[in-house]
């Protein structure tokens, strides 16, 4: 299938498709700091407003917001709409609502950035609490509409690519050794050279599977994008929706990332949040097929057995 014709299709199945729904209010402050790097500064200040203050900026109309913040009506507009809410009047409900939830106790953890002086007992602490919140961000955020289409890409697909690169690759590695356990065709290949030359080899009834933070790798974009143009099914784990890799993905899985610092990059930070997701998809996959599932796992599970209590075989 061609690149432009799969897009004519693409164009016209979006127009049919229901309009999403808006974040629930929980996940609204970690749409503000997935999407926030990739806005204007103007945006930026009003993602910030909002999530520092729901209860203050719930109460303000939309020139009162705009005031505030130092910016236009239709920038308030703008961020509203990249936020995931249809307008501004939708997301001062949500507003409400987590001012509501906030005064009830639940509010979202904030945590300092790791210091190099830091004692370990601070460091597991921070950092527990850090993957705690991307979790919980990653899980508000998920469109399930999305995570539900990609799982049922996934279990009637005849073969399954997965691309990444660095500790993106180690989350597809992952995905694909569980898929393998329950009988399902896929690889993972490290070599961006030999996943371009798999991708050639997809068709029609294939999954190709993206994981990239950034949403610009281009030795992740270029295989989904080949696959893309041979007509493959193509799935974009990211915490960029926004990102190029969007452009040849059918279906989007958001992440979210903890903070980046000087000693916790984005590798470290968008890999808990990547696992979460791989591992919805598995389990919805293994829900779905589970009278092939559960003997493939029980099988796989007895083949192995004897290495867990070496010394009962000696």
């Amino acid at each position: 299938m061609s690149s432009s014709l799969k897009e004519t299709f693409k164009d016209s199945a979006v127009e049919t498709r229901p309009a999403p729904t808006p974040p629930a209010p929980a996940a609204l402050a970690a749409k503000v700091r997935t999407l926030g790097p990739s806005m204007t500064r103007s945006m930026q200040r009003v993602a910030e407003a909002v999530a520092g203050d729901p209860a203050g900026c719930a109460a303000l109309t939309v020139t009162g917001l705009a005031e505030r913040t130092g910016t236009s009506e239709a920038t308030v507009v703008r961020t509203s709409r990249l936020l995931g809410y249809p307008g501004y009047r939708d997301l001062r409900l949500a507003l409400a609502a987590l001012a509501a939830q906030q005064e009830a106790g639940g509010a979202p953890a904030v945590t300092a950035d790791i210091a190099v002086d830091d004692t370990l007992t601070d460091v597991v602490a921070k950092l527990a609490q850090e993957e705690q919140q991307c979790l919980a961000d990653t899980a508000a955020g998920l469109d399930v509409t999305q995570l539900e289409a990609a799982v049922a890409a996934l279990v009637s697909a005849r073969r399954i690519d997965v691309y990444g690169i660095g500790a993106s690759n180690l989350v597809g590695q992952d995905l694909v050794q569980k898929l393998l356990r329950i009988g399902l065709i896929a690889h993972a290949p490290a070599d961006p050279h030999l996943a371009v030359t798999n991708a050639v080899q997809m068709r029609a009834g294939d999954v190709a599977l993206a994981i990239t933070h950034s949403g610009r790798t281009t030795d992740v974009i270029e295989p989904l994008r080949v696959a893309f143009d041979h007509g493959a099914t193509t799935i974009a784990i990211t915490g960029r929706p926004d990102g190029e890799i969007a452009s040849y993905a059918d279906h989007i899985l958001t992440t979210s990332t903890a903070r980046e610092s000087e000693l916790r990059p984005a590798a470290m930070s968008s890999r808990t949040s990547q696992l979460l997701v791989v591992d919805c998809l598995f389990i919805g996959v293994a829900q779905r097929t589970y009278d092939i599932a559960a003997p493939a796992l029980s099988a796989s599970y007895e083949a192995l057995a004897h290495r867990h209590s070496p010394r009962a075989h000696r």
